[in-house]
């Protein structure tokens, strides 16, 4: 530190002694001034902790992995909560109980771009808002317990609940860009494995919790579990490269959104809802099915979603290391030929519990691990805006552009087809299709099963009644396959490993 300022004396001392020639004293003390920042900037570089390893990236790695596993793993357990509220006084009878988990969940994908376009514009407050959202968190879940109608509960376990989770995960996947460059795909799959892990570990907690303690005690015991195990962890959830205060806000221009209409996203977008709404809907009747085809135990039929997160927790880190090395097309293949041979043929043929358990492990090895692609069409789209905006310029416009950049104007993106994406965005708005699929697939699961298609016409699973919602499940996942692969598969894999950020 002594000799960066001894430096940055010298730079100055020799800047001030150079004449002015036809400068005035103003322009040359802004001179002065704009190359002792870059001096202090390049030295600062030097001091930054290392990418794709390193004690720092790991601490953020694991704290991620927590906030991950905490924040997801409630709402992909409320059907705990919900079968205890549909049984329990004060709740017992009362309709929309299964509104409250969907609200949680589907929330706080639909509100990623309005909370990952926050983050970016207050950028300088963002380092603090994992704190911020795990405190509403916990409050929510403690006013929940307070609460004596579902109205109530869809208002504090649902909806504010859903945004101290968004608050609160949205730094995990805005700085990993900045932690793991090489290795992206990789770190994503790591911290969505927290979810399967949770979804596992979650589901029989709560239950034992409910039965012994009741509702109200339940949440106001996990309202504090969940704050002292997180707050510690939020610390390490901070950016790699910190946030200058002579960065504008609108150089990160988070909300632009000409990407969106950008044909290779408007597909894989298309194929994400698609395989969204197939994805949610095995998992809200597997225990149902379970119980009404097989006559199993509360336990037993509990088993097949917990057997799918458990599979998934290794296809999210399988998945988030092949899209490091493999196009993003070819692993939303596997993933796709994977999900649909399980759901036509694994599924449909079983005739015990042991064939539902085996598909339940496969669905959620492949099907569980759709969403570690996700850094592929991050990359994928942003290189494909790039290539567009390109070919729309020639090598004048270009350096008129990159001075006009230099200086702060932005006059110049503005005229570009798609201009600078934010792979941050791209991935909110990912998340937003995603919640789109949720909340589509409750109503459509009561659709599919009205009347027991199928029913006795058929052998295995196809003539349980829940044939007709195999078929649903299996054709999405093929669906704009040939068309995704057309346009998007023009985009090469980045080999360099380039920051997305």
């Amino acid at each position: 530190m002594a000799s960066t300022s001894t430096e940055l004396v010298a730079v100055s001392t020799h800047l001030a002694n150079r004449p002015f020639e036809d400068n005035s004293a103003q322009e040359s003390q802004v001179s002065i001034q704009q190359e002792a920042d870059q001096h202090i900037a390049l030295a600062h570089v030097d001091r930054l902790p290392p990418v794709d390893g390193g004690k720092d990236a790991y601490l953020f790695l694991a704290a991620s992995f927590a906030v991950e596993a905490l924040v997801w793993g409630f709402p992909f357990a409320f059907g705990i909560f919900q079968d205890y509220y549909s049984t329990h006084a004060p709740f017992e009878g009362s309709p929309n109980i299964s509104v409250i988990g969907t609200c949680a969940m589907g929330l706080m994908y639909l509100t990623a771009p309005l909370t990952f376009g926050l983050c970016r514009i207050f950028a300088r407050w963002a380092r603090w808002t994992p704190i911020v959202g795990l405190f509403v968190m916990s409050i929510s879940l403690a006013l929940s317990s307070f609460c004596v109608t579902v109205p109530q509960l869809i208002a504090c376990q649902g909806c504010l609940y859903a945004i101290g989770g968004g608050i609160a995960y949205a730094p995990c996947i805005l700085y990993l860009d900045e932690w793991f460059v090489r290795r992206k795909g990789l770190a994503y799959g790591i911290m969505w494995s927290g979810t399967g892990i949770a979804g596992v570990v979650l589901p029989l907690l709560f239950e034992s919790l409910l039965r012994s303690l009741g509702y109200q005690t339940t949440l106001r015991l996990w309202a504090g579990v969940l704050f002292a195990i997180t707050a510690p962890l939020a610390f390490f959830i901070k950016p790699r490269v910190p946030v200058s205060r002579n960065t504008g806000a609108n150089r990160a221009r988070p909300f632009n959104f000409k990407f969106l209409l950008l044909p290779s996203f408007l597909i894989y977008q298309s194929a994400n809802i698609l395989e969204a709404t197939g994805f949610f809907l095995p998992a809200i009747y597997l225990p149902t099915y379970a119980r009404s085809v097989f006559a199993s135990g509360s336990l037993p039929s509990a088993t097949t979603i917990l057997l799918i997160n458990v599979a998934s927790v290794v296809g999210c880190v399988a998945m988030g290391s092949l899209t490091d090395h493999l196009h993003v097309t070819t692993c939303i293949l596997l993933s796709t030929i994977g999900a649909v041979f399980c759901v036509f043929l694994v599924w449909g043929l079983a005739s015990s519990l042991a064939g539902l358990y085996a598909f339940c492990i496969l669905y959620g090895l492949f099907a569980g691990s759709y969403t570690s692609a996700w850094p592929g069409i991050m990359r994928a789209v942003m290189e494909k805006a790039a290539a567009s905006d390109n070919e729309g310029y020639d090598d004048n416009s270009s350096s008129t552009i990159d001075a006009g950049e230099t200086h702060g104007d932005h006059t110049d993106d503005s005229k570009k087809k798609y201009g600078p994406v934010d792979t941050g965005m791209v991935f909110a708005w990912l998340a937003a299709g995603r919640g789109i699929g949720n909340v589509v697939s409750g109503p459509l699961s009561e659709g599919l099963l009205d009347g027991l298609p199928w029913l006795g016409q058929a052998a295995g699973g196809y003539g349980s009644g829940y044939g007709g919602s195999h078929c649903v499940h299996g054709g999405n996942g093929l669906f704009w396959r040939r068309q995704l692969y057309l346009e998007a598969g023009r985009v090469p894999m980045s080999q360099s490993g380039t920051d997305l950020g």
